[in-house]
């Protein structure tokens, strides 16, 4: 069986995406699927409109000689994937990892709602209403669509996308042999937190909270190669999740793995992976007291900070990189 993997982004690029095609690429040949991708990171250099027609010839040239085309998102790539795919015959699956048109609106479009109140309402703005459309039409037109977590299940069914069509699995993460060791000041309480610098990240609430505590040091790894991030996160005496929205945090699994203690904000994906008080603290969103205590809590006692995270390694066998792979390749292989 071969596939074409259609990913916006890819290593040495940074970011979830990036790594889960990597995965899948080196991966499922192990299942008896032969991959091919096809990189956006090619057309870049091209203007916008431009770079997404060529890409499609990319798709389609390839998707001539593939069984099933993937695409890992619902726009960027997956667009020309779908026109790619009709045009070749050929079934398609995308991926989604998050609702693209309430990102680009809280980033560029003046969006103010939260994604679960955004996917409710009907009155936006007109370039968020063309993205909505098209990540709609994508998943709408795809034979299956793969999320990772139940809570992205049900965002994308509010689009009108049929429950038996969307598959749950989860993503898998394998950590790196060698991770960098950082080194901390003697006394010194590590706060870390990490990933893109957007509006619901709630990275300056936790710069905020921590301002006042002498020997309180937060540090926010974003922008940074994957193996120097969970360097920080492994030195960290406690990481730190206070978005206001998650799909299925890579970055909060990987800290698990890890065994470092972590506190969550008790949105989207993050509910999955943090039975609160036992593996995790999970406070409310856009709340610095809440945050605050819980900080307090693993500062003052790390014992049982580590308990909880020595916990959370245990309950980390959902996300292994074999469970991930079979998953995957037993829904290619059923098409």
């Amino acid at each position: 069986m071969k596939i074409v993997i259609a990913t916006p982004l890819y290593p040495p690029e940074i970011g979830g995406p990036a790594t889960y095609a990597e995965l899948l690429y080196e991966g499922l040949p192990e299942k008896g699927i032969e991959v091919e991708l096809i990189k956006f990171s090619s057309v870049k250099y091209l203007p916008k409109f431009l770079r997404h027609y060529v890409y499609y010839r990319h798709v389609l040239r390839s998707a001539r000689s593939a069984d099933v085309i993937l695409a890992l998102d619902p726009v960027s790539v997956g667009l020309p994937a779908m026109y790619a795919a009709k045009k070749a015959e050929k079934p398609y699956i995308v991926k989604i990892v998050g609702d693209y048109a309430w990102e680009q609106g809280q980033q560029r479009f003046g969006v103010t709602q939260n994604l679960d109140e955004f996917v409710k309402i009907k009155n936006v703005p007109f370039p968020v209403r063309v993205l909505r459309r098209i990540q709609t039409c994508v998943a709408r037109s795809a034979t299956h669509v793969i999320v990772p977590s139940e809570y992205l299940k049900d965002i994308v069914t509010t689009w009108g996308i049929q429950k038996e069509k969307i598959h749950v699995i989860y993503n898998g993460i394998e950590l790196p042999a060698l991770i960098p060791t950082h080194q901390k000041d003697d006394g010194e309480y590590l706060i870390v937190s990490g990933g893109r610098r957007v509006s619901w990240k709630g990275f300056e609430a936790i710069e905020r909270v921590a301002q006042g505590h002498t020997n309180w040091r937060v540090f926010i790894a974003s922008g940074l190669p994957r193996g120097e991030v969970l360097g920080w996160i492994k030195a960290a005496d406690v990481f730190v999740l206070n978005s206001h929205y998650e799909g299925l945090s890579h970055m909060l699994i990987e800290a698990m793995m890890l065994g470092t203690p972590v506190i969550a904000t008790n949105t989207g994906g993050n509910k999955t992976l943090i039975m609160h008080e036992k593996t995790g603290l999970l406070i409310p969103p856009g709340d610095d007291a809440s945050l605050l205590e819980a900080l307090t809590i693993v500062a003052h006692n790390p014992g049982a900070a580590r308990e909880r995270a020595f916990a959370a390694q245990k309950c980390m066998d959902n996300f292994s990189l074999s469970r991930m792979l079979d998953g995957t390749a037993q829904l290619l292989k059923s098409l």
